[in-house]
């Protein structure tokens, strides 16, 4: 088993790092947008469509949200299973999620700061890179752990409808071999993960904080 515990952790982790990296990179545009567009009454009105359509994507469970996603997921890989499939259906269901906490995050930059670089007269784009995300980036970086944390338990659940990794192995072996020591295998390994993303994660949100 030790092979398959192998090589069912680097397909999780594979899923989990591929899907996490794309959807930080279009989370956060998109949370930096509902951060833009609440604060604008011109754009009030796309904020409303925008808030709404986030938490309806937010609100649909992962595994009904897998198969909704089937003729797309098909579509686009190729395939409905395998770990590639499903970085698909994680990172679409991811993408809203770290959105929302992208927007959570930059609502906490102070209003003097926000107010001082106006004064300035900052372009949109030197005051979105130079001072929303630096200033807001400890909390970034503890979001980026917390959907990292998550997308570990939507690999495991991921793994029910044959994407791969520690779920499916837990599945496969535990539920229809009743072999439970592999799934007490599994469930230590993707704790081990969580444990070592949220560790990382704090040691560099407290580093920039000093």
């Amino acid at each position: 088993m030790i092979s398959e515990l192998t090589r069912a952790t680097l397909e999780s982790l594979y899923m989990i790092f591929a899907s996490g990296l794309l959807s930080i990179l279009l989370g956060m545009p998109l949370g930096i947008i509902l951060y833009t567009c609440a604060g604008s009454k011109r754009l009030a009105s796309v904020y409303r469509v925008m808030d709404v359509s986030v938490n309806i994507f937010r609100s649909v469970p992962f595994i009904i949200l897998i198969l909704l996603l089937i003729p797309v997921t098909r579509r686009v890989t190729g395939t409905i299973i395998g770990p590639n499939a499903a970085i698909f259906n994680l990172t679409v269901a991811a993408v809203p999620f770290f959105g929302r906490l992208t927007e959570n995050a930059l609502n906490t930059l102070p209003r003097g700061v926000s107010d001082s670089a106006q004064a300035m007269g900052v372009t949109y784009r030197q005051f979105v890179f130079m001072v929303l995300v630096p200033e807001t980036l400890p909390d970034h970086i503890l979001n980026a752990s917390v959907l990292l944390i998550n997308l570990v338990t939507y690999t495991a659940i991921a793994g029910a409808v044959g994407a791969g990794g520690l779920g499916q192995l837990a599945i496969n072996y535990g539920y229809y071999r009743f072999q439970w020591n592999v799934v007490l295998y599994s469930v230590i390994i993707l704790v081990l993960i969580s444990q070592g993303i949220q560790l990382l994660g704090t040691s560099l949100s407290r580093m920039l904080r000093k």
